[in-house]
């Protein structure tokens, strides 16, 4: 029935958009948002209306071009860059709902409509980045740049947007033109079916539980936890876990049963690598062959060298180099934590050599043994509220920001949450949308993302408006949602990437907020990572759920003392995932590419051991593979760089000293791309930063 369901529903719409003419005046998109701070009118908002929407904001797109091409005036940044950076108001506005949607409350009519939509846009921004009449007046710009006088905003903004023509074949023979636009329309579209394949495989699997006596050494909470799910899925009386991460991950952590710990973990990594009609292994092959062959026609090797000259890394070797600096001292210690493990095993008679869903559950029993630390101890102190409330602490000690629930704004579900920001004087800032806890229709993982970017209109200032996606454990058994440390740092992070949205002070869109380097782009959120597990900080926002008291001084020193632990795992796991990234986009050419083969490959040279996996295997790694990090996954140790280097600014004076707080926001979160990124760091912190501090704190020193 399933296999239907989509077709019926493609049907459904295109018959639904050819009657839409005399309803557009109803289209919330096409109209001005009559909502307080012009947040988009969600409660009005139907499905019927993201297709009308999207093709008259491509034909109002497409009419702003032709005025730029039709200004008989000599080009210049304000009749052509800034026209083009500005344009596209109507698409950006059901593109800041419509993939949202996609990614945090999406269903089989969301999808279908997406596949509606891909060739209809991905044939607009081909039509706009190869127009040659347009390039043609954006050059002459670029050219004579140094015959005008452009502030350095719009240096960069012109830099930007000439690259941006050139980078999707602007400068190609028309051949060449019509190759790529055939690649961006397939890559859209290959993309999207490798994220719902894996959205599919995700919420496909339930470990359905019904003898207790399986559930030995699972806490209260995770039970309680199972048995909700399970009644939510129409199973009662029964307990069930899925390939979500509040859920697999505890089930490795501390049940006792090594054959359903063994089950639950293949299933997980075993994602879309089973032959069904869910495999995303032949998309990988077409995914790599299309990258090469884009690459190799504006003028690079291979996919990784044409996206790595717009990084601060620059080109391939600065990444394996940073990368193996890492891996050999990271591998060393994993060994070592493996050999301890294998040691516990062997002293409980367990017979049986340590194996990738053996780590979990030994790690757990030997952060026990060895730093007495329980996670559900931890838990007890991060209830989702106390958290939220540490978090807006800090950043007013930092920013002076504060934040106010709007309950009167419409949102797309009733667990998202907006918050007005607003600066220390009360002005408005911006609106946060939060939302915490998984659902179907959203995707795993954490993010942030933009629902309108901030930047000047006219001379009026257009504020932010932006969201945080997590999927953190529910509320179970009467008590409240309660985070492990690490879904903890984890909100600490996407707050971070907000707070670089909000706080930009671009004009231009083009430069606005996040829009930096991919490499540079997780900073903002990783530094604030460093408070969130600080000891004073702490001692502020880690309050027992249940009695109200602050965690204790003797469980902050056994966090501490148990921060260095697993590191080996943590570090190899990840580097092992970029380095296959890496290997992926290097390649010069893809004939004959078998993704399980070349996976092996890729790991065997590098020497990782058995009883780990990388932490994307290549059917599940959607950062690469429908998200924006190909030949970036990397990013996050390169900006771990920054991040230990810059805290160790605030080490230097205090946690929240104001002038290096300002000198932070004014010289990094408010300069959004319009600077250079280590011009941006080397401003703030005086010197370029140095793999020391990183090696440090994951004790690999």
């Amino acid at each position: 029935m399933k296999k239907l369901i989509a077709p019926i529903l493609v049907v459904l719409i295109i018959l639904s958009s050819c009657n839409m003419k005399e309803k557009q005046n109803t289209n919330p998109f096409l109209e001005t948002y009559n909502t307080p701070f012009e947040v988009p009118p969600f409660n009005l908002v139907e499905n019927e209306h993201f297709i009308p929407a999207f093709k008259e904001g491509v034909k109002l797109q497409e009419d702003e071009i032709i005025a730029i091409i039709g200004n008989t005036e000599a080009p210049t940044f304000a009749n052509t860059i800034a026209p083009f950076d500005l344009s596209g108001e109507v698409l950006r506005k059901v593109g800041g709902v419509f993939y949202k949607l996609r990614s945090a409350e999406t269903n089989d009519e969301i999808d279908s409509i997406a596949r509606i939509l891909v060739p209809i846009t991905s044939a607009h921004q081909s039509n706009m980045m190869l127009n040659p009449d347009l390039f043609e007046k954006v050059k002459l710009v670029y050219d004579n740049q140094e015959s005008v006088n452009l502030n350095a905003e719009q240096t960069r903004v012109l830099e930007k947007i000439y690259k941006r023509f050139v980078r999707n074949g602007a400068n190609l023979h028309e051949q060449g033109k019509a190759r790529i636009r055939e690649i961006d329309e397939k890559l859209s579209m290959l993309s999207m079916q490798f994220g719902n394949n894996l959205l599919a495989e995700t919420n496909n699997y339930q470990l359905l539980i019904d003898n207790e006596a399986d559930l030995a050494g699972l806490p209260e909470s995770v039970r309680s936890a199972a048995s909700d799910a399970a009644s939510g899925a129409g199973y009662p009386g029964k307990w069930m876990f899925t390939l979500h991460k509040p859920s697999w991950i505890p089930f490795l952590q501390y049940a006792e049963n090594r054959q359903l710990r063994e089950e639950i973990y293949r299933a997980m990594f075993m994602r879309s690598n089973t032959g069904n009609e869910y495999d995303n292994k032949e998309i990988i092959k077409e995914i790599i062959a299309l990258r090469i062959e884009r690459a190799n026609l504006l003028g690079y090797d291979s996919h990784a060298d044409f996206t790595l000259t717009e990084r601060m890394s620059q080109e391939p070797a600065n990444v394996y180099e940073l990368l193996m600096k890492i891996w050999e001292p990271a591998l060393k210690k994993a060994t070592g934590e493996a050999s301890l493990m294998q040691e516990m095993i062997d002293r409980e008679g367990g017979n049986f050599r340590l194996e990738t869903w053996d780590w979990w559950y030994y790690t757990e029993k030997i952060r026990k043994e060895k730093y007495d630390l329980n996670e559900e101890e931890i838990r007890a102190y991060f209830s989702l509220e106390a958290v939220k409330e540490g978090l807006f602490s800090v950043v007013n000690n930092l920013y002076g920001l504060t934040f106010e629930l709007r309950d009167d704004l419409p949102s797309y579900h009733k667990e998202a949450k907006a918050y007005e920001v607003k600066e220390k004087d009360g002005s408005h800032l911006g609106i946060l949308y939060m939302d915490f806890h998984p659902r179907p229709g959203k995707r795993s993982g954490a993010w942030s993302t933009s629902i309108r970017k901030a930047h000047m209109e006219e001379g009026v200032w257009v504020t932010p408006v932006q969201m945080i996606v997590m999927n953190f454990t529910r509320p179970t058994g009467g008590k409240p949602a309660l985070l492990s440390f690490d879904e903890t740092l984890t909100f600490f992070h996407e707050f971070g990437h907000a707070l670089h949205s909000m706080l930009t002070k671009c004009e231009y869109l083009t430069t606005s907020g996040t829009s930096v380097a991919w490499d540079f782009v997780e900073l903002p959120s990783q530094i604030m990572e460093n408070w969130g597990a600080h000891p004073e900080v702490l001692k502020t926002y880690a309050k027992h759920y249940e009695t109200g008291e602050n965690i204790p001084d003797e469980l902050i020193a056994k966090l501490e003392a148990a921060s260095k632990f697993n590191q080996g795992f943590v570090t190899v796991e990840y580097v092992a995932a970029s380095i296959l990234d890496m290997d992926y986009h290097t390649l010069g050419e893809a004939v004959g590419l078998d993704v399980e083969d070349f996976e092996a490959a890729s790991m065997d040279r590098i020497g990782l051991i058995n009883e780990i996996i990388p932490r994307y295997r290549s059917t599940y790694f959607s950062h690469i593979f429908s998200g924006g990090y190909s030949a970036g996954y990397y990013s996050y140790i390169w900006a771990e760089v920054l991040d230990k280097d810059a805290f160790n600014a605030f080490l230097e004076t205090s946690l929240f000293d104001q002038a290096t707080a300002t000198s932070f926001r004014e010289n990094i979160l408010e300069k959004g791309g319009s600077v250079d990124e280590m011009e941006m760091y080397v401003k703030f912190r005086g010197q370029e930063p140095t793999i020391d501090p990183l090696l440090k704190g994951r004790g690999l020193d």
